[in-house]
């Protein structure tokens, strides 16, 4: 199975912010030289039907989006990664083996728990997407196939909120009619050398040698051509990879530079990002607050931990002079979402303190 978030940032985005429902929404990375300058991170699929994808420059989007009511917002990282960590989550707890491949990729083997039953895996699929809608307000698109290649050409087949389920019978059919361009990997430049080739479809492609596809695109890439187009792929999900972070955010009652208004505020994000460490196992080396100010941009400071830790306290010890430092040290700072995070990640080992030592008794 894999899965793909549908305009993942415009998503969230709107959910922060739902007077933006139903309007063309750009997600942007601004360069700062002037108001316009930057390109289009991701859109929404209300604003894809005016010609705007993402790399374009936000000028050209504005002209394409110049007759309607379109929103054009910066891109808000921290928000989009606890947003996905969280959709993550509920990912692993349905598949034998996840892999996360992007902020909102994954892959899910979901074979045993699924006897190896497509129609099971249907079902599947479908409770993931009432988990995300109900728990996320998202949608995301999902290719169910044999193995991974197919899968992720299956989950671009229908978007938004598709569900397309290709069976080792139904594989041929499947591919052949698609343009070579829908095998991952596979970009501008490869599509023209294909062309060349005469193989404007995965059917033609599949015609070709391994000797000429080697000749043309080296061995690796060749072999990889020619097993993708017959539909082949053994590469396995690839299991759970240790989190390099936790992170949580969120927003202020109001807006401040008031050191002390924001200490409830990380009591909560140091409780749940320590509750985070200790269900995994785990110990931070460094924890950082990252800091939206009200113009939107986006800073963080941290601190090294004389020792790794997954105590709550100490965490929000520690936020609280990192929020009090940014804000002695950023005179014009205005605060409106505050975050919590802890890094470099360790795996605790015996008894690392007294309460889980009587614990065991």
């Amino acid at each position: 199975m894999h899965l793909d978030l549908d305009s993942f940032y415009a998503q969230c985005e709107e959910n922060a912010n739902p007077s933006l429902k139903g309007k063309p929404v750009v997600v942007c990375v601004y360069s700062g030289r002037t108001e316009d300058s930057g390109a289009v991170s991701t859109a929404n699929y209300e604003a894809r039907k005016y010609g705007v994808k993402a790399g374009i420059p936000i000028a050209r989007a504005k002209k394409l989006l110049e007759s309607v009511d379109a929103a054009f917002v910066p891109t808000n990282h921290p928000y989009y990664e606890q947003v996905s960590e969280r959709i993550m989550e509920t990912l692993r707890s349905q598949a034998d083996t996840f892999e996360q491949t992007s902020i909102d990729e994954a892959f899910l083997d979901v074979s045993s728990r699924n006897a190896a039953n497509f129609d099971s895996a249907r079902e599947t699929a479908l409770e993931i997407k009432k988990q995300l809608l109900t728990q996320e307000n998202v949608t995301a698109s999902i290719g169910i196939g044999p193995n991974k290649v197919i899968a992720k050409i299956a989950s671009d087949q229908c978007k938004p909120n598709g569900l397309t389920i290709v069976r080792p019978e139904d594989v041929t059919n499947f591919l052949f009619p698609l343009p070579v361009n829908r095998i991952p990997g596979v970009g501008k430049k490869a599509e023209e050398k294909l062309t060349q080739l005469n193989a404007s479809t995965i059917a033609q492609l599949s015609t070709l040698s391994p000797a000429t596809l080697v000749e043309v695109f080296g061995k690796s890439v060749g072999a990889y051509l020619y097993h993708v187009s017959r539909g082949e792929d053994d590469e396995p999900v690839k299991g759970r990879e240790q989190p390099t972070q936790f992170s949580r955010i969120a927003t202020l009652k109001q807006n401040t530079r008031r050191a002390e208004e924001t200490f409830p505020l990380l009591t909560d994000l140091a409780k749940s990002v320590s509750d985070k460490l200790k269900e995994q196992g785990m110990s931070c080396k460094s924890v950082a607050i990252i800091a939206i100010l009200t113009d939107l941009s986006i800073h963080s400071r941290s601190t090294m931990l004389e020792s790794p830790s997954s105590d709550g306290k100490l965490i929000e010890s520690t936020a609280r002079v990192l929020a009090q430092e940014f804000l002695q040290s950023n005179p014009e700072a205005v605060l409106r979402r505050l975050g919590v995070k802890a890094s470099g990640l360790t795996r605790e080992s015996g008894q690392t303190d007294i309460s889980k030592f009587l614990t065991a008794q």
